[in-house]
């Protein structure tokens, strides 16, 4: 039994990189032009022909919800790091709908799998191999995911609302 306990936390460690190393890409790039990326100026006049406005505070907000990606790397703050990244993700979902879900024909199914992979890492913890479990899971409570992700849930069907109206 100890040895399946210590692959399940192997395997929450390669899926916490996996995710949040790519969440922090985004990002970085989103918010600081780092890896190629377009900026927070530029990202923020995509979102306003998008419909998010304003641009900036909508772009800035979907950056950080995709920087704290980077978080899960570390297993740190497991709720609320995956909130973060669910609720940039029902955004990228509600941009990319119209189009299907395959990501081939610019459809949501790359946000799709991000947002519900944070969800579950949420849901389940980040394992014994992360900075939670070293603090004792005071910033990993089981309530803490539930409220993390109803409010993530909440500000971001709201922001889609909005958009959906503009």
């Amino acid at each position: 039994m100890a040895s399946s306990r210590k692959t399940l936390d192997l395997g929450l460690l390669a899926l916490r990189t996996a995710i949040g190393g790519t969440l922090a890409y985004h990002g970085a790039q989103k918010l600081f032009g780092w890896f190629g990326g377009p900026g927070l100026e530029a990202t923020a006049q995509g979102f306003e022909a998008m419909g998010f406005t304003p641009g900036k505070e909508s772009a800035a907000l979907a950056g950080a919800g995709e920087l704290a990606g980077g978080l899960l790397v570390a297993g740190a703050a497991t709720p609320l790091a995956s909130a973060g990244v669910v609720g940039a993700m029902v955004g990228a979902v509600s941009v990319h709908k119209p189009n299907g879900f395959s990501t081939q024909a610019g459809g949501y199914e790359y946000p799709a799998v991000l947002g519900a992979t944070a969800a579950a890492l949420a849901l389940t913890g980040p394992g014994r191999y992360s900075v939670d479990a070293l603090l004792g899971n005071r910033l990993n409570r089981g309530w803490q995911a539930g409220l993390a992700l109803a409010g993530a849930a909440a500000t971001s069907g709201y922001l889609v609302s909005r958009r959906a109206q503009a």
